[in-house]
């Protein structure tokens, strides 16, 4: 069967690629493949099951900070389509989206089934077809057509698109096609911690640097204490800007933590010296000090050697030294990793030099294009991810657009 389009993956990218190609040129007859029974899973348990569309940064420069891999090639693209164009994007097919505290952005129905109908609706209305339980088993180019063999069938295009997401089997087809692919490894990944400071404070956050030993690798941000060890912003962020060296380490590695960030240990210590003065007969576990969550001034406070009933008066050099350490200084021991939630995103993919940004097409072939993360672009978490998806999706459907007519 002949198509005019072929775009490989009923993912985020892979709908929004053929919408929006099928809109700018509605006489193109367009084909999404999809290998499982379902399309758009991913969209689907995005955010808890509310879609984290995009985030609320509206300058390209900004925008492209939360992209481990792909700031640089990124930086162009998000001058044609970035956060302002998705929002009006949703919001001309009646999806309106609202912003959180931290910039993430939902539609307002906190549904990620409102984005999946809006995309299910706009391919029925634009005559896209939908082939799902379709795996792609070959793709070679023959008189400048693209073949595509499934499971099922054999199909041909002009213009193929990859939006397949991590899919190893996608990528072994490029690599026959003499694409080089960056290995993936897994990123945005809580910390496993085993460590008696933390084991009985799940569900506490507080906000906190943290730092990996032996790397440059530090950020800080909102950090999360779990069952499993430590979570939050300021952790998932390490993992993303540090996937491949701590895959390199097997995820066995030290870090440090502070939990008063912009003070250092010895300005802390003089801060506890004049406490020692100020609150001489109170106790020390029992009045949490720096604003830190009680528990965890009182399991800090433990692990200094300060005993329950001890009273600030009583503290002793080394206990004050310790304590410093603990509030500025906490080692931990990481041993492994945990998927964050259910979003599994991985570093890896097409290699960016063999991709022309201004298109999203390869510099190898003629008619191929790539959008999403078959690519070697990911990002911390926070909707950016899904605006990668966008944009690339944009812009390769203006290209074939324009090459159509």
């Amino acid at each position: 069967m002949k198509y005019d389009i072929i775009i490989i993956g009923g993912g985020a990218a892979g709908f929004f690629t053929a919408i929006n190609a099928a809109e700018m040129d509605p006489s193109a007859k367009i084909l999404i493949l999809e290998r499982g029974k379902e399309v758009l899973t991913k969209v689907r348990i995005s955010g808890g099951g509310r879609c984290n569309v995009t985030h609320a940064e509206f300058i390209p420069k900004e925008l492209i900070k939360n992209y481990p891999r792909g700031e640089k090639e990124l930086r162009g693209p998000f001058h044609q389509f970035m956060t302002g164009d998705t929002i009006a994007w949703f919001e001309e097919r009646g999806v309106q989206l609202k912003t959180e505290e931290d910039g993430r952005m939902f539609p307002v129905s906190d549904s990620s089934e409102t984005i999946i109908n809006c995309f299910l609706s706009e391919v029925k209305r634009l005559k896209i077809d939908l082939r799902k339980s379709e795996a792609v088993k070959s793709l070679q180019n023959k008189n400048e057509s693209w073949i595509v063999e499934t499971s099922k069938a054999a199909y041909s295009a002009e213009k193929v698109v990859m939006a397949t997401g991590s899919n190893p089997k996608i990528w072994n087809l490029l690599k026959r096609l003499g694409h080089t692919i960056t290995t993936a490894v897994p990123s945005l990944f809580t910390f496993n911690i085993k460590d008696e400071r933390i084991k009985h404070l799940p569900g506490i956050s507080t906000y906190a640097r943290a730092k990996v030993q032996g790397e440059k690798l530090q950020d800080e941000g909102p950090l999360l204490i779990t069952h499993w060890g430590l979570s939050g912003p300021a952790i998932l962020k390490l993992s993303a800007w540090g996937a491949r060296e701590l895959h390199q380490r097997n995820y066995q590695f030290k870090i440090k933590v502070n939990w008063l960030p912009g003070f250092s240990s010895e300005e802390i210590l003089e801060n506890l010296r004049q406490l020692k003065f100020d609150l001489a007969k109170q106790q020390v576990s029992k009045n949490a000090q720096f604003e830190l969550p009680k528990r965890l001034w009182q399991s800090l406070a433990e692990a200094s050697g300060i005993t329950e009933n001890g009273i600030w008066a009583d503290l002793n050099k080394a206990q004050l030294q310790a304590l410093s350490s603990q509030l500025t200084e906490a080692e931990f021991q990481v041993n492994g990793k945990s998927t964050f939630k259910e979003e599994f995103v991985t570093a890896g993919g097409v290699d960016l030099k063999e991709v022309n940004f201004k298109t999203f097409e390869s510099k190898l072939h003629k008619n191929l294009f790539f959008a999403g993360e078959v690519l070697d672009i990911d990002a911390v978490t926070g909707g950016f991810n899904f605006q990668n998806a966008w944009t690339g999706g944009f812009i390769a459907a203006k290209t074939i657009a324009s090459k159509e007519n």
